[in-house]
C-alpha cells in the first residue's frame, strides 16, 4: 500500500467517522504557548466566570491544574501550573491528561482561540479550498 492510500484513507476517517473539518500537522517545538494562554470550553461554552470555574474543579483534576490569569471578550484565560516558566516544557508530560495529549484540536476555533505563531502544529483543511469552491460550482451550474 503506498502513502497516498493511507493519507486518504485518514481523511476519509477524519471526515466521515469523526466528523472534523481539519486535520492536525506538525509537531511540538516546545514553546509552551498551548499551556500559558488557555481558553476552557464545558457544556455551555467557554467559561467566563471564576464561579463556574470553581465547580469545574470539582468535577475533574485536570481544571485544578489551570490558574485563573486574565479574562477578555471571549471568556477567562488560564495557564497550566505544570508549565516549567523556564524550559517551557511539561513537568508532568508523562502523565498529561488526554486533553493535553490531543491538542490542537479544531475546536479551538470554535472557542474564538488560535495557534500561537510560534507553534510547530497546525490545522489544515482536509479538503482543500478550490476542491470545495469546485464542487459549489459545478452545483449552482458555473462548472460542467
Amino acid at each position: 500500500m503506498n502513502k497516498n492510500f493511507f493519507e486518504k484513507l485518514n481523511n476519509w476517517v477524519l471526515r466521515f467517522v469523526l466528523r472534523r473539518k481539519y486535520k492536525r500537522t506538525g509537531s511540538c517545538n516546545n514553546c509552551g504557548a498551548c499551556c500559558s494562554h488557555i481558553y476552557v470550553r464545558h457544556l455551555k461554552g467557554v467559561i467566563k466566570e471564576e464561579k463556574e470555574f470553581e465547580k469545574l474543579k470539582l468535577l475533574h483534576s485536570f481544571y485544578a491544574g489551570l490558574n485563573i490569569i486574565g479574562s477578555d471578550e471571549i471568556g477567562l484565560i488560564f495557564e497550566c501550573s505544570h508549565l516549567d516558566k523556564e524550559t517551557k516544557l511539561c513537568k508532568i508530560h508523562k502523565y498529561r491528561p488526554g486533553i493535553c495529549r490531543r491538542y490542537p484540536q479544531e475546536e479551538i476555533f470554535q472557542m474564538g482561540g488560535c495557534l500561537s505563531a510560534d507553534c510547530g502544529y497546525k490545522l489544515e483543511p482536509i479538503v482543500e479550498f478550490k476542491e470545495v469552491l469546485n464542487k459549489v460550482a459545478k452545483k449552482s451550474g458555473l462548472i460542467r
